[in-house]
């Protein structure tokens, strides 16, 4: 039976397990919607307030989940709404499916109304994107799109529909079975055997994960090859929730703004097997001196990771969960009473560090004698105790979020979203409505009044959803992070990063039908958690934080952890 374009687009979307689309329509996806109304009792749509919530709530669904998150837009400006999501998405290596509709084939080219060349715009942000002008490709097409986005490291894929191509009738035939990834990479044996051989002869090994390992459904074995070689574990910002916080190798996140243990502990490993992770210059400052004192093995399933940015003593592509599965059985069980003495000196002494720091924080704030304030670490203690275990956790990008990813209690596997490769700020909210959607639990959103501002218009999507999100605004009335650094290295030249605004947080939760409340002291953040936990609709707690609060500890930028600073005089 012939059936139009638009028509095959979502019988197509259907076939491959998509309950849930996340987008904004327009003159060049009516024809979708329309077929989107005819299967609504089939497949659901979120609206969205803006084309950039949707592409970041289908990366919010897809982290959440592991399945692939789909978005769709209409041409030109829709279509460049999505493109921060997805680049968002291609950097964290999230699998998403974006659809763009796009002008008649006759009028590409000629400047038509609201065209743009969106394939050519998402090149360098997806891993393969289509634009399709026979409708007797579209079904295939589609297919192979959740195909290169499942498969090895995955990632975005794009596909460019034009209005015509959604309009044209076409033979269709169902394919009732989703797409199945291509054959996964194995490591090579010689390989591994000579890992083995250099953790064997190691005394002080460490294991640095990312993403890769969430990814790669390989938590559990990384964890058993830390346990049986007795080494230490830290990760990437990416990695964060691979491995319960509270097991007893897992030292934290490291880097610029990572713990003090995980990141003085790696420099002075003589071994550092990463696992699923590309050194990202966040991760590792200054290269040259980055991997100086130890040897590199690096697994990853991106062969093109290996050698980017940091160069290995051996490097090994291979699907990790596989390669760390043989690897322990090939290596020997071990003991390392010194270097587990060494990391525990670490332990204590960044606990001292932050006590010593939040010491003097609050001293520093008593002495100004402003109003109430919160610290940020008892934000975030008073939330998660509250918040239990079954709640997925998003953050912005900002301050926040490194104080989120530094303290909250991260114990499962795709429990954390945030952006860690393009730092979107304005990430969380949408996230947070696509994770909720996804999996029907609770969200606590982490975000700064900057974030926060550059995306609440979502507000509109959650309260109409009636997700039931827990927005903790930490307000200190800046720009934090960039606020930060002119503190640091720019003389406290304050440019453009003091707000000012007269923006009430609360009575804009009110506007658009959520619930909310200000909170300055404990007790009113006790009190006002209690009720946002036992809310059905979206609540938001503000949050009274001091702007001179600082995220410790940091690397600054090209530094090491030579120049690490833990505390301000």
């Amino acid at each position: 039976m012939k059936i139009s374009g638009a028509k095959i687009v979502v019988e197509t979307l259907i076939e491959q397990g998509c309950d849930t689309i996340f987008g904004y329509p327009g003159g060049q996806v009516i024809d979708l919607f329309d077929e989107l109304y005819n299967a609504r009792d089939r497949i659901k749509h979120i609206l969205t307030a803006h084309e950039q919530g949707a592409a970041h709530a289908a990366d919010g669904y897809a982290r959440s989940t592991g399945k692939v998150g789909v978005v769709i837009a209409t041409s030109g400006p829709g279509a460049t709404n999505l493109v921060t999501g997805i680049a968002a998405a291609y950097l964290d290596s999230v699998p998403m499916v974006a659809i763009t509709g796009n002008v008649s084939c006759d009028q590409i080219g000629r400047d038509s109304f609201q065209e743009v060349d969106i394939v050519g715009v998402t090149m360098p942000i997806t891993k393969h994107n289509f634009i399709v002008k026979d409708i007797k490709e579209l079904a295939d097409t589609l297919r192979t799109a959740f195909k290169i986005a499942k498969s090895g490291r995955q990632g975005p894929v794009l596909v460019d529909i034009p209005k015509d191509v959604q309009t044209a009738l076409c033979e269709y035939e169902s394919n009732a079975q989703p797409v199945i990834p291509y054959p996964l990479t194995f490591a090579s044996e010689v390989k591994l055997q000579k890992a083995a051989e250099l953790i064997n002869s190691c005394e002080r090994p460490y294991i640095y994960f990312g993403g890769g390992v969430i990814s790669g459904k390989a938590s559990q074995q990384v964890t058993a090859l830390a346990e049986k070689i007795d080494a230490p574990m830290g990760c990437s910002l990416m990695g964060l929730s691979a491995v319960p916080c509270d097991h007893p190798k897992f030292l934290g996140m490291q880097g610029m703004h990572g713990h003090f243990a995980s990141t003085v502990a790696e420099d002075e490993a003589d071994l550092v097997i990463a696992l699923g992770v590309r050194f990202s210059d966040r991760a590792t400052g200054e290269n040259s001196r980055f991997s100086k004192h130890f040897t590199i093995i690096h697994i990853d399933i991106d062969g093109a990771e290996l050698n980017k940015n940091i160069p290995a003593d051996l490097s090994i592509r291979g699907d990790l969960r596989d390669s760390v599965e043989r690897l322990i059985a090939m290596v020997d069980e071990k003991k390392h009473p010194n270097w587990e003495n060494r990391i525990a000196e670490l332990k204590a002494e960044e606990l001292s560090r932050t006590e010593s720091a939040l010491t003097a924080a609050k001293e520093k704030l008593a002495a100004k004698g402003s109003a109430p304030k919160l610290s940020p670490y008892e934000i975030i203690d008073i939330i998660s105790e509250r918040a239990g275990d079954n709640v997925i956790i998003a953050t912005d990008v900002g301050q926040h979020q490194i104080w989120t990813a530094q303290r909250y209690p991260l114990r499962k596997p795709r429990t954390f979203l945030t952006s860690g490769g393009l730092g979107a700020m304005g990430y969380g909210l949408g996230a947070a409505v696509g994770a909720s959607t996804a999996t029907g639990r609770r969200v606590v959103l982490f975000t700064g009044d900057g974030s926060f501002g550059m995306n609440l218009s979502e507000l509109a999507t959650a309260v109409t959803q009636a997700i039931p999100v827990v927005i903790v605004v930490m307000n200190n009335g800046v720009l934090g992070m960039v606020r930060q650094w002119q503190t640091l290295f720019y003389d406290k030249h304050y440019s453009n990063t003091t707000f000012d605004r007269k923006t009430d947080f609360v009575k804009v939760a009110v506007a658009f039908g959520a619930k909310g409340c200000h909170a300055a002291t404990a007790e009113e953040l006790k009190k006002a958690a209690d009720e946002a936990f036992s809310s059905s609709v979206p609540f938001v707690i503000d949050c009274a934080v001091d702007c001179d609060e600082l995220v410790l500890p940091m690397l600054p930028p090209n530094g090491t952890v030579d120049d690490i600073i833990t505390e301000i005089k």
